[in-house]
């Protein structure tokens, strides 16, 4: 069924609609007359009239988390309307200054800035929605913390032994989400590092020193880190010993055969062991013996590693297999 057309009660070359909505849709034509003669129609032309757009509150830099000191800015965006010439509003009303415009700039934050923030657009009498709320935090500028890794590193203060491989690494609590660029330093003098960790391959003696670091991300920098200090160390020469460590030892008896390190009990290690030039099966810090025969006899010795460094081999522990008794002398 065809729509029938509907005549408008107006006779002026202009029509005026105020408070525009939705039932005024369609499309419009017009004619016109004097004396008695009429023009004919005109083309139609279509009004489409739909909501008021919803804006969207965005920030630059996009993260929502900011700084104490770094600059934002709160921007209000209208999708679909962008040609159009919008006078916007500001919640909280701090905000009206100047009270138009669809951006706002904080200039150096603070966390008195912190807060929600919401916009809504005008223009000529009708008004758009409030924008969804927005939260930006402001908070101290964090203080990154130098770590080394691999974690035992810590428990021993930082020292390395030369030929290991480190990672000094740069971490800012709280700021994982954000684009960090990062110097570094040792001592007073930069490193040419950029990203979150540093990797010393085969330490040495020059890599000694206090490390530091900070970071940043546009224009904003972060304090320097504390500083962790590394001490290069030759590695440790392990010593063999036995338990029981009486000189006599009866055959059949059990004897354990232990590599020590001195000062680096709690790290990782890994070992190997050897009899004369034989290699022996066994990985942990202890080679235990039962039921001792005088094939057992012989000289023992260790090396071990942690990372991918091997400590020098242990001096030779002999273990001397006699008949009815186990003698055994260290020399």
């Amino acid at each position: 069924m065809e729509t029938r057309p509907e005549n408008i009660h107006e006779t002026s070359s202009e029509y005026r609609i105020s408070r525009l909505t939705e039932s005024h849709g369609g499309g419009y034509s017009c004619r016109a007359t004097r004396s008695s003669s009429w023009t004919e129609w005109s083309d139609i032309t279509t009004l489409r009239v739909t909501a008021p757009p919803k804006p969207t509150v965005t920030l630059q830099p996009s993260w929502t988390q900011i700084y104490s000191g770094e600059t934002v800015t709160v921007r209000c965006e209208i999708q679909g309307g962008e040609g159009a010439q919008w006078t916007y509003e500001w919640s909280p009303a701090k905000l009206n200054t100047p009270p138009t415009s669809n951006e706002y700039t904080i200039i150096s934050a603070t966390e008195s800035d912190s807060g929600v923030y919401s916009c809504r657009g005008r223009r000529s009498f009708s008004w758009t929605e409030w924008s969804d709320i927005i939260t930006l935090n402001v908070k101290p500028p964090p203080k990154p913390t130098v770590f080394l890794q691999p974690s035992w590193t810590q428990i021993y203060s930082g020292v390395i032994y030369r030929g290991e491989t480190v990672t000094v690494r740069c971490e800012i609590h709280g700021g994982e989400g954000a684009q960090w660029t990062y110097e570094w330093r040792r001592g007073q003098s930069s490193i040419r590092e950029t990203s979150s960790e540093y990797t010393i391959s085969r330490a040495t003696w020059s890599d000694r020193g206090g490390y530091s670091c900070r970071g940043r991300r546009g224009s904003f920098w972060t304090v320097w880190s504390d500083i962790i200090t590394m001490t290069i160390l030759s590695p440790p020469k392990p010593t063999v010993t036995l338990q029981p460590s009486r000189t006599q030892i009866n055959i059949g008896e059990t004897v354990t055969v232990r590599c020590v390190i001195q000062g680096g009990e709690r790290a990782p290690w890994t070992y190997e062991w050897r009899r004369g030039q034989k290699n022996i099966h066994e990985t942990s810090s202890e080679y235990r013996i039962s039921r001792l025969t005088e094939s057992h006899g012989g000289g023992y010795s260790c090396r071990a590693t942690r990372s991918s460094s091997w400590t020098e081999w242990s001096d030779i522990t002999t273990l001397r297999v006699t008949g009815e008794l186990d003698i055994f002398h260290i020399f």
